[in-house]
């Protein structure tokens, strides 16, 4: 007990130090350019003291959430994973990058996402016991959705971070993982990036396999016309980007048009569209659906973690549907898109359809890491404050929401990324 103890005071120390430090945040550019004339011990000694303000970083996050909700035992589960991925990242603090160390690092890195690879199902799961046991107030709502961005955005950079060190230096990765999500690489790949990812193969990928849902469960499905600068295309459209967030948001998007399609219009659906515009800021993926809209009171809600139209998942949903029922494929889908500078918005004209644009950054040096840094600033965020409304008229939106009916289609699908 004593040994242990020891342990936790020493990570303890360890948290205070690396969380006074602010992340820092690497563009598309920097990824290409060190993959390039890749250095493994140069990685080494830049992950070995930036996973560690990362981590600490959220963790502080972590340890400021309502007391209610860190007693859930899924948010238990999350919290332990990540103190003993901190405690085990900075053993290396001291190391010098001589080839066993370097060995035995990547092998860590593999052990640390592997015991990540369900956070956010079981964070998702430590809300929802939340909401099962306690009566949320909107304070606390709130501070729920402000972390919950930092968190997953965090997330989804460590995640970067690590696949890029694996991909390029771990030998036994290297043919597993050399195409994403059934897009071959032709061994151009640089770690997860592509420097020529073909937007229109990834499109036609997301729907193919949205639409393998969709026809299993409504036996039709909306077809797919896809147009560059508005004019109907199918030549490749190459971008330096990460195909598998690209995908994410892809299929995703896709799910929600064919399941509102396909209920407004049954056996006769409307195509779904896809428009590719290649601007000087931006690169634009919009895709249009004549599935009905969305009511204003609705979409409001939509990127809330703490609302889903789908009923709570089960047990045994969790190797067949994962994130069934939690709501977050659009939230995470967007954060996807906000990680390298880029968004994810919803346009809707209730009684005829959706537009949803993804905005991706066109020149690799202005596509920055967005990361959460914790400070003064965001600790306010988290400190409960009722707030008196300072418009007239002002309604609780998710009281005018009503439970829709739901398809699989409108479970998020987790991919490995």
């Amino acid at each position: 007990m004593r040994l242990a103890g020891a342990i936790f005071t020493n990570v303890t120390k360890m948290l205070d130090f690396y969380s006074q430090f602010n992340p820092s945040p690497l563009s598309i550019k920097q990824f290409i350019d060190f993959g390039l004339n890749a250095c493994e011990s140069k990685s080494f000694t830049f992950l070995k003291k930036e996973l560690p303000v990362r981590l600490a970083n959220i963790m502080k996050e972590i340890a400021l959430l309502p007391e209610n909700l860190l007693r859930m035992p899924s948010v238990g589960l999350v919290n332990q994973w990540y103190e003993r991925s901190f405690e085990e990242i900075t053993r290396f603090e001291q190391m010098e990058p001589d080839p066993p160390t370097l060995t035995q690092f990547c092998e860590r890195l593999v052990h640390i996402r592997n015991r990540h690879a369900d956070v956010v199902q079981t964070m998702a799961q430590g809300v929802l016991e939340l909401k099962e046991s306690h009566e949320v107030d909107p304070g606390t709502e709130n501070s729920i959705q402000y972390f919950l961005d930092r968190f997953y955005m965090s997330r989804i950079s460590i995640r970067m971070l690590i696949n890029q060190h694996t991909l390029l230096f771990g030998e036994q990765l290297g043919g597993k993982q050399a195409s994403v999500n059934g897009i071959g690489n032709g061994g151009r790949h640089i770690g997860s990036i592509d420097p020529a990812c073909d937007v229109v193969a990834v499109v036609r990928d997301a729907y193919e396999n949205a639409r393998f849902l969709c026809d299993r469960y409504y036996l039709a499905s909306p077809e797919l016309e896809v147009l560059q600068d508005g004019v109907s295309s199918l030549r490749p459209m190459p971008i330096v980007y990460v195909p598998s967030h690209l995908y994410h948001m892809l299929f995703e998007l896709f799910k929600n048009a064919m399941r509102a399609v396909m209920e407004n219009h049954g056996t006769a659906p409307p195509p779904i569209q896809v428009n590719l515009v290649n601007g000087k800021e931006d690169i634009s993926v919009k895709m249009s659906d004549r599935g009905g809209g969305i009511p204003r009171s609705v979409s409001e809600l939509l990127f809330k973690y703490m609302y889903s139209t789908a009923p709570q998942p089960s047990k045994s949903d969790s190797h067949t549907v994962p994130l069934a029922g939690y709501g977050y494929g659009l939230p995470i889908s967007r954060l996807y898109a906000r990680y390298f500078h880029g968004d994810l918005v919803l346009v809707s004209c209730e009684g005829y359809g959706t537009d949803a644009v993804i905005y991706l950054k066109a020149l690799t040096n202005e596509a920055n890491e967005l990361l959460p840094v914790f400070n003064k600033t965001s600790s306010k965020f988290y400190r409960p404050s009722s707030q008196l409304a300072d418009w007239s008229g002002t309604l609780n939106s998710s009281n005018q929401c009503r439970r829709e009916k739901v398809s699989p289609l409108s479970s998020p699908i987790s991919h490995s990324l």
